[in-house]
């Protein structure tokens, strides 16, 4: 079984995207050929933002700390902690209002046939 202490690693990255150029760090939970499920804590710094992009799969953001507003198109939603954002299927980006720190859950294509 693997654990995750998500209020210590959100910190952590936290920290890492403040001193960053590009104002972002994340850390990958679950990922691999093996799983469909992927899960990814992102730390953005206040008024950094992941560009535009398209949707790999059923994906989710969960906002741990701060707040962020996700973009699709004309849409808008916004999401402070404690807040499920479902992404929707087509290209959209992530804007930190705050320093914000959110769970990236996506469900991607199927699992490789053995």
């Amino acid at each position: 079984m693997q654990s995750t202490q998500l209020t210590e690693l959100a910190d952590e990255l936290l920290e890492q995207a403040r001193a960053a150029h590009s104002g972002r760090a994340a850390h990958t939970l679950v990922v691999g050929h093996e799983h469909r499920l992927k899960q990814l804590v992102l730390a953005l710094a206040a008024g950094h933002r992941l560009a535009e992009h398209d949707n790999p799969g059923e994906a989710t953001v969960q906002v741990l700390t701060g707040k962020v507003t996700l973009q699709a198109g004309e849409e808008t939603w916004s999401g402070a902690a404690g807040d499920h954002l479902v992404i929707p299927a087509a290209k959209h980006d992530l804007n930190a209002e705050e320093d914000a720190v959110v769970l990236l859950t996506i469900v991607a294509g199927r699992l490789r046939e053995e």
